[in-house]
C-alpha cells in the first residue's frame, strides 16, 4: 500500500483491490507510529483502502491465491509487511510481476537490497521466491527497472517507453542474457 502502488485509486472507480491481510495490517497499525515505517505510505491512500474494504471492493489474501485462472498473488514481503508479487501464465509461460520484491534487474543479479525495507531476511528470500515462480529469468519483471521497457517490445505502436508485451520474448540483444 504505499502510495506509489496505491494512489491514483480514484482513475478506477470500479477496480477491485487484492490485498495481503498482513499489508492491512501494517498499514493500519502500530507500525505506523513510528516516522521510519510509515514513510512511503500515504494517510489518504490509506484511509481511501479502508473505504474500499467497508464498499466491499478488497479481496484479502493471507499467503499464495488465485485471483482469475492464470493470475496469482503471492506473499513476498520484505520491503513491506505485506508486499505480494503477481504470478500471470502467458504464451511464453509464467511471468512474475516482481512489484518492489525487486525493485531493479541489479538486485536480483547482485542480491542487493533496496534501502528502504520492512526486513532484510524476506527480501533475499524473496528473490528466489520470485525465480522459482517464473518460467526463467527473463521471466521477472522488476518493479521499477526502466530496462523493463527497454528489453520488451512496445504494446503498440506509439506506446515505446509507456507499456510493453511481457508475454512476447525480450529483445534479442537486450535480453538479460546478453546485457
Amino acid at each position: 500500500m504505499h502510495y506509489d502502488h496505491v494512489g491514483n485509486y480514484d482513475l478506477f472507480p470500479r477496480a477491485r483491490y487484492h490485498l495481503q491481510d498482513c499489508e492491512m495490517a501494517y498499514a493500519t497499525g502500530r507500525c505506523m507510529c513510528h516516522m521510519a515505517l510509515r514513510l512511503p505510505f500515504e494517510v489518504d491512500d490509506v484511509v481511501a483502502m479502508v473505504r474500499k474494504v467497508f464498499a466491499g471492493r478488497v479481496a484479502f489474501h493471507d499467503g499464495e491465491d488465485e485471483i482469475v485462472p492464470g493470475v496469482t498473488v503471492h506473499h513476498i514481503g520484505g520491503h513491506s509487511k505485506g508486499l505480494q508479487s503477481v504470478r500471470v501464465k502467458t504464451r511464453r509461460g509464467h511471468v512474475v510481476l516482481a512489484a518492489d520484491a525487486a525493485h531493479l534487474y541489479a538486485h536480483l543479479e547482485t542480491g542487493r537490497v533496496f534501502p528502504f525495507t520492512y526486513n532484510v531476511a524476506e527480501v533475499v528470500e524473496g528473490y528466489a521466491t520470485l525465480r522459482k515462480l517464473a518460467s526463467s529469468p527473463d521471466h521477472v519483471m522488476p518493479g521499477h527497472d526502466p530496462l523493463v521497457l527497454a528489453r520488451y517490445p512496445a504494446a503498440k505502436p506509439g506506446l515505446d517507453g509507456w507499456a510493453v508485451r511481457l508475454d512476447a520474448e525480450p529483445k534479442g540483444e537486450l535480453s538479460r542474457r546478453s546485457a
